[in-house]
C-alpha cells in the first residue's frame, strides 16, 4: 500500500529519489548535513543537484538566488558556473550570511559569490541583469513581489525557477 503524500509528493517516491540523489564531494556533504542537523531550510540534495543540472544546460554565465540560507544551494549552482562565472545570492539576515560565507570558502567557491545582505524584494529592484539563471526561495509570502523583477532581469531563453510553488498541493 502507497502511503500519505507529503506535500504534492508520496513519501515512497520522495525517499526513492532522495535516495539516488547526488550529493557532491565531502565539503557539500558537510554543509547538507549541516543543514539538516541544525534545521536550516535547505533544498534536498536531488534538488540541489537538479539545479546544477539545470544551470549547466544552459551554459549560465551569471546567476541570482534568492533567499541563500547557509550556502547549500549556492555551492550547487555556483559550481555549475565557468571559472570567470558569478553567482549573486542575497540573503536577508547578516548572522545567516556570515554562516554561508565560511560554507562557500569551505566548498570552495566563495571566489565566484557575492553575497548581499538584507530585503530580496527591495536588493533584486537594485540589480542590473541580464542573468542567465535565476533561483527564487525566499519567504513564499514574498514570492508575488520579485516575481516581475525577476522577469525582467532574466535573459531571453534564461531560466526563473522558484521552488515549493506547489508545496500546499
Amino acid at each position: 500500500m502507497i502511503g500519505v503524500p507529503r506535500g504534492i509528493v508520496y513519501e515512497e517516491i520522495d525517499a526513492y529519489i532522495d535516495g539516488l540523489a547526488n550529493r557532491g564531494d565531502a565539503a557539500l556533504r558537510a554543509v547538507e548535513k549541516q543543514g539538516m542537523d541544525e534545521g536550516w531550510p535547505i533544498v534536498a540534495a536531488a534538488e540541489g543537484s537538479f539545479l546544477h543540472i539545470l544551470a549547466r544546460s544552459i551554459r549560465a554565465e551569471r546567476i541570482l538566488e534568492l533567499g541563500t540560507a547557509i550556502g547549500y544551494s549556492g555551492t550547487w549552482l555556483a559550481r555549475a558556473l565557468p571559472e570567470d562565472g558569478e553567482l549573486v545570492t542575497v540573503e536577508y539576515n547578516p548572522d545567516t550570511a556570515a554562516i554561508a560565507r565560511k560554507n562557500l570558502e569551505k566548498t570552495g567557491v566563495a571566489s565566484k559569490v557575492k553575497v548581499l545582505v538584507g530585503n530580496a524584494q527591495e536588493i533584486v529592484k537594485d540589480l542590473r541583469g541580464p542573468f542567465d539563471f535565476i533561483f527564487n526561495d525566499i519567504d513564499k509570502a514574498g514570492y508575488p513581489a520579485v516575481l516581475e523583477p525577476c522577469i525582467e532581469r532574466v535573459r531571453v531563453g534564461g531560466l526563473l525557477v522558484t521552488d515549493k510553488v506547489l508545496s500546499r498541493g
